[in-house]
């Protein structure tokens, strides 16, 4: 029997799901950590990128920020903050993963109210809205698709990666790889190996589709015809 067929008979063993610590304990772990990680992502980076797209200044800051940010492995984070007053746990895993969540926040939001055609923006002046009205009426509206494309993004790199927290005592499915490592590849681990990474894996494609879905409902109908092209993560390099 191959890794690949132990990994399905460990998931076909419905105690592999059900027992304390099991798949499904490990599941919701997983998933809460990574929402906190995302939404503390958007806390920091949403305002900073909608008031800098805003003001039309601050483009190179926003690419070296995201840059020095992609430049941190998130791995050094998950063993650094655990030793600060942060300590071991969830907390310094949703601290990290929310670095790693930055980027394609950042950069999407700048991008969104940077792409709206300036005419469009002229208009608005002209029909008397002031700052604040522009960026809520007209702005925001406009640049909700390149929003979710990054809140996409970030999730699946977030979802991703969160299998990492299992190194410093953050709970989630890299818990059942980890075991899996404990118990010893020749002993029988590796199935339960195979296994949290197919989850891992799964889990990922099912939040990719799922805010593929919701970024297209976002989207303004005109956007969303086949020759016009979709908002994608913006890259945060230049």
């Amino acid at each position: 029997m191959n890794y690949l067929q132990e990994g399905f008979v460990w998931l076909n063993d419905p105690l592999n799901w059900t027992n304390p610590g099991g798949l499904l304990d490990r599941l919701a772990e997983h998933l809460i950590v990574c929402a906190w990680a995302v939404l503390l992502g958007c806390v920091v980076a949403w305002p900073l990128g909608i008031w800098l797209g805003h003001r039309g200044r601050g483009g190179g800051g926003v690419v070296v920020l995201a840059n020095l940010t992609l430049a941190i492995p998130t791995l050094a984070m998950l063993t650094i903050l655990p030793l600060t007053p942060l300590g071991f746990g969830k907390p310094p895993v949703v601290v990290a993963l929310a670095v790693f969540a930055v980027p394609p926040l950042l950069a999407n939001a700048y991008t969104g109210l940077r792409q709206i055609d300036p005419e469009t923006k002229d208009a608005a002046r002209g029909m008397g809205l002031s700052g604040g009205q522009l960026l809520r009426r007209v702005e925001l509206p406009l640049s909700v698709p390149y929003l979710a494309a990054g809140l996409r993004t970030a999730a699946v790199q977030v979802v991703a990666t969160a299998g990492l927290a299992a190194f410093v005592n953050g709970g989630g499915l890299g818990e059942i790889i980890l075991a899996g490592f404990g118990i010893g590849i020749s002993n029988g681990g590796a199935g339960q190996i195979v296994a949290g990474g197919i989850v891992v894996a799964l889990v990922a494609l099912l939040v990719e589709a799922l805010l593929a879905g919701v970024q297209r409902l976002v989207t303004p109908p005109p956007l969303r015809t086949g020759r016009r092209a979709r908002p994608t993560a913006a890259a945060p390099a230049g």
